[in-house]
């Protein structure tokens, strides 16, 4: 998806600032449902910025830690919004607020209807944002038309969990593989006899080498025992590689 066109799109609405932070969130909540990744803060974040374009749009200024439940449970209505934003728009984004508050989609949980909130939010910040297009000035009818189309396409799916195994869906190298499987836990560390149990078709001398790899270029903490998670700076190196992909 591109960013820097989406974010131009929306800046005549919203501005540059809000309409970077909300690409920036969406895209967040878009790697994060291709690669299965819980405990984000990613659906939270869109929709407080969300909120603050509302505000934008409404009366050309917006608070700047605004109060998401009383703003879209009582004030959004009374607005002169358009209806689409008004109503439609934000009960979506209010709803994507209750399953970020009350179903837990930041925190993993035995059963895990999580990642099905996490497609929930997605569609309902791809949803929203497209909503935003309809309105967004300085741009053809047409491009506005490609934009709601791109953000809305559906996630490619990286990572498939069978039985407990995580399997990679992509055609890369062992180490963005690694990259791949340790981001879907992030930030819990990964015992290595499951990290050769995702990647048994790769060789296990090859896998154990770029496990190594990884820790000495410190993308990686841990050791053979406790396993591996990511570092900040492997957990960002894991996100280059998805935002390659197009998820």
């Amino acid at each position: 998806m591109d960013e820097a066109r989406l974010t131009a799109a929306l800046s005549g609405l919203i501005g540059p600032t809000l309409a970077a932070d909300l690409v920036a969130d969406l895209m967040k909540i878009r790697r994060d449902c291709a690669t299965r990744t819980l405990e984000r803060a990613a659906p939270g974040k869109f929709v407080e910025t969300f909120v603050q374009c509302l505000q934008l749009i409404d009366t050309g200024t917006y608070d700047a830690k605004p109060s998401v439940d009383d703003y879209l449970g009582k004030k959004v209505e009374n607005t002169a919004l358009p209806e689409g934003l008004r109503i439609c728009a934000a009960r979506v984004a209010r709803a994507m607020y209750t399953f970020r508050n009350k179903r837990n989609i930041a925190h993993k949980n035995d059963v895990d209807a999580n990642t099905h909130d996490l497609a929930f939010t997605h569609q309902g910040a791809a949803w929203a944002t497209a909503e935003l297009l309809r309105h967004a000035t300085g741009i053809s009818m047409q491009e506005a038309g490609a934009l709601i189309e791109l953000v809305q396409a559906p996630v490619g799916t990286l990572v498939e969990e069978i039985d407990g195994t995580r399997l990679i869906h992509a055609d890369v190298p062992v180490r963005t593989e690694l990259l791949f499987l340790l981001h879907s836990h992030y930030p819990d560390a990964v015992p290595v006899d499951a990290v050769l149990r995702s990647l048994s078709r790769r060789s296990a001398g090859t896998v154990r080498n770029r496990l190594r790899d990884l820790h000495a270029e410190k993308l990686t903490h841990g050791n053979p025992k406790s396993g591996y998670r990511l570092t900040q700076a492997g957990h960002a190196a894991a996100v280059v590689e998805i935002k390659n992909l197009s998820v």
